[in-house]
């Protein structure tokens, strides 16, 4: 049944005559997992390519900056369309647009496995971050709108879960099929991966019920998005979100350089198992969440963000297993901050949930795409000690926005 159908209140409605979907109730559970898939499928689609960044360079005889576009095309297109998307599932519905965008992306991601040549993979891998634009901002609007508030933190800390092993998934499986044997047949089994979890976030999530159907003009649009930017607390949530997700893309990017080259000599296999350190960012995301919801995501969001930098601080050491602590550290407290920044997104933003989403996944996508890319003329510049400065100070303008984010929301009120 197409969601336009679904009853629902007015979106001025209250909460007490919005009928959210409570905790451990099935339908609660249901979209949960629902949406856990549509995390997963979307970072194992965006990511996969990371680890193989250096076969790309080998391969296709590009630098490490130049492979890095076939992450960096992807994470930008997503940020643009996330604007598009917003205004499309006012109109067509949450989860119709989330399936299609979902699907689409898989099917280019097994396009990307028997293409050509290297521009032709750059190509394919921009669409597939502009179709799954329509997955993350629209997940989040759904999830602000039809999960009972008190447990919204918990629902949004197991959505990016659901994103951390996605993250994981999409890097380990690449890193080890490309060893054994090749990148393409990595891509394609990540494809079709893809479309099994759409298949399953589509006979999952129930249809919203809280969604009203509208058509509207660009200004709008517009007026909406402005609104939200009016809001300092919400701007610097967006700023929180370039700066985290530019700085743990710039390190994850890199690494992969790093530890392929002397001494350390790393295989695709062996590099590829270093990405199962996003394991801890499934528990930190949850976690984050839970503790939010406990004892306030505005104490929860800085404390991750400082787990993070003293993370990327000490993968400057020379041991393998400091470095792969470092990297703990990061994927752990970036996950933590993110969980909690989505759900203080949905929460402060007055009215528009879509359109504060899309705005705040602008900016994390954003932070991906052009940290990411100019991380790698630091790397090329002065090896890895240039790439920690970079991505510290990011992290330590991060934590200064968290604690105005803090400042404002209270002068608000």
């Amino acid at each position: 049944m197409p969601e336009a159908a679904d009853p629902a209140p007015p979106s001025n409605a209250t909460g007490a005559a919005r009928q959210y979907l409570v905790r451990g109730s099935s339908g609660y559970r249901k979209a949960s997992f629902a949406l856990f898939l549509s995390g997963f499928s979307t970072f194992a689609l965006l990511y996969c390519v990371q680890p193989l960044m250096p076969i790309f360079s080998h391969d296709f005889g590009v630098s490490p900056a130049a492979s890095s576009l076939s992450l960096s095309l992807s994470t930008g297109l997503l940020a643009v369309a996330i604007f598009l998307a917003a205004a499309v599932s006012q109109r067509f519905g949450r989860r119709s647009l989330m399936f299609v965008s979902l699907l689409g992306a898989s099917v280019c991601t097994v396009a990307c496995a028997i293409a050509p040549g290297w521009n032709a993979i750059l190509l394919i891998r921009a669409l597939e971050g502009f179709l799954l634009g329509g997955v993350p901002a629209v997940a989040m609007a759904y999830l602000s709108e039809e999960i009972e508030p008190r447990s919204l933190g918990s629902a949004m800390g197991l959505y990016i879960a659901g994103n951390a092993f996605g993250g994981m998934a999409g890097r380990v499986f690449t890193g080890i099929l490309a060893e054994y044997l090749s990148w393409r047949w990595a891509l394609g089994s990540i494809g079709l991966m893809g479309m099994a979890a759409a298949a399953g976030f589509l006979i999952l999530l129930p249809p919203s019920r809280n969604f009203v159907q509208h058509k509207s003009s660009a200004r709008y649009h517009v007026d909406a998005w402005v609104g939200h930017l009016r809001n300092p607390s919400l701007a610097m949530l967006f700023a929180i979100a370039f700066l985290a997700m530019g700085s743990f893309v710039t390190i994850y990017n890199y690494a992969g350089f790093r530890l392929v080259a002397e001494p350390y000599s790393l295989n695709q296999t062996e590099l590829g198992l270093i990405f199962t350190v996003y394991l801890f960012g499934m528990a930190a995301s949850w976690a984050g969440g839970h503790l939010g919801d406990r004892f306030g995501y505005f104490l929860v969001m800085p404390v991750g963000i400082g787990i993070a930098l003293i993370g990327v601080a000490i993968t400057l050491a020379a041991p393998l297993w400091v470095i792969i602590l470092g990297i703990v550290l990061l994927t752990s407290g970036f996950f933590m901050a993110h969980s909690v920044a989505s759900a203080l997104v949905g929460k402060l933003a007055k009215g528009n949930k879509g359109h504060a989403s899309s705005l705040y996944l602008l900016a994390y996508y954003l932070g991906s795409s052009v940290a990411g890319s100019a991380g790698g003329h630091f790397w090329v510049a002065d090896g890895w000690w240039a790439v920690v400065a970079f991505t510290g100070t990011m992290l330590l303008a991060c934590l200064l926005a968290a604690l105005l984010s803090k400042h404002f929301a209270q002068r608000a009120g």
